[in-house]
């Protein structure tokens, strides 16, 4: 993998050190990462976007959904069983794991459900008023002259 140098844009641009950094950890992080579980990003609306997790073979209380930090954080640990139990073949990873996703700014979790073995995290792009953009009226009115004193009112 090729490895590419960032000092450039770190000292060519102030204030855009996330992005800097956010591009560092993609780029450097390893082929081999872990990739379970599966899941899916997908945009819903124009702000509005959904992730679905698989999470076969866990239920509600063994999954865990928490936002800390502009970071959506999942995790999931399986119960033991009690019982023992002699597999011929396992093929249903039911092992625990954390799966981390980086929020931009102004992305909130609206909600989450559990069906069908898949978790659905609903997000929500809601940019604070002061932040979007607003039209200024321009008026016509004339500048009135507070310098020149009327004649007849001093008369």
């Amino acid at each position: 993998m090729r490895t590419l140098d960032f000092a450039p844009l770190h000292r060519a641009t102030v204030g855009f050190d996330q992005i800097a950094d956010l591009m560092d950890r993609v780029m450097s992080s390893e082929p081999t990462q872990n990739s379970y579980p599966p899941y899916n990003i997908e945009k819903t609306d124009d702000d509005a976007y959904r992730i679905s997790i698989a999470v076969a073979g866990f239920s509600d209380a063994e999954l865990n959904v928490e936002v800390r930090e502009n970071a959506l954080i999942v995790t999931a640990k399986k119960v033991e069983d009690e019982g023992v139990r002699k597999y011929l073949h396992r093929g249903i990873a039911t092992r625990a794991f954390e799966r981390r996703f980086h929020l931009a700014d102004h992305v909130r979790v609206t909600g989450a459900s559990h069906a069908d073995g898949m978790l659905h995290i609903d997000l929500a792009r809601e940019v604070p008023e002061a932040l979007k953009p607003r039209r200024i009226e321009i008026s016509s009115q004339k500048a009135v002259e507070t310098d020149v004193v009327d004649a007849k009112a001093v008369n």
